[in-house]
């Protein structure tokens, strides 16, 4: 018996949109009634929604997403996903912006092989990209510190999420208003210190 075919969908934020992913799933043919959306930070994998559709999948189903990031934030939380789905649960998994990435019946053994070596290797350059960008932000700091450069003990210090938001607010995952909010602080202000924390990473300036 066939399986089903489910979808899952997440932004990081509620301030960002996940239409792009929901008409890829569509696209791909992922029923509607099938596909489920996370509105959470990735930063743990402790999250509801997910957490739900793999408790609902049985052997033979199938799991799409759009990119391998959807499976989480590191190379050893994507790597330990795609084990337990894959052979624990024996559910298949698509990733759609990575055809290499499909573990659906009929593909033969060398192309399996392809696809857990190609996952690896995505897993593992994107882990080192961020360790990259970390040490440089850390670099950076030093840096300026040594320059004399103050980052005000007086001010009321940012939340621990805020590294990450003004890291998505870089990339342009999020907007300035939507990271204030979340961190309870004014549009300006988190802008102010997005702006500095990336000047102390080494970043320049974020352009408009």
């Amino acid at each position: 018996m066939t399986g089903i075919m489910y979808g899952y969908a997440r932004v990081s934020t509620r301030g960002q949109k996940e239409e792009r992913q929901l008409v890829a799933l569509r696209e791909f043919g992922v029923r509607a009634e099938h596909i489920v959306v996370e509105k959470q930070s990735g930063k743990s994998f402790d999250r509801p929604v997910y957490q739900e559709l793999v408790l609902t999948l049985r052997p033979g189903d199938v799991l799409v997403v759009k990119s391998i990031d959807r499976l989480g934030r590191n190379y050893e939380e994507i790597l330990a996903q795609w084990g337990n789905l894959t052979k624990e649960k024996r559910v298949a998994i698509v990733v759609l912006d990575m055809p290499l990435l499909d573990t659906r019946e009929g593909r033969d053994l060398t192309g399996t092989l392809v696809s857990d070596i190609v996952l690896q290797l995505l897993s593992y350059v994107a882990q080192t990209e961020r360790e990259f960008i970390r040490q440089r932000q850390a670099e950076g700091i030093a840096a300026a510190l040594a320059r004399g450069v103050r980052f005000g003990p007086e001010r009321l210090p940012m939340p621990e999420q805020f590294a990450e938001l003004a890291e998505d607010w870089w990339n342009g995952r999020i907007t300035a208003t939507d990271a204030g909010r979340l961190l309870q602080v004014s549009r300006k202000t988190f802008t102010r210190r997005a702006e500095e924390w990336g000047q102390a990473a080494g970043l320049g300036r974020r352009g408009p």
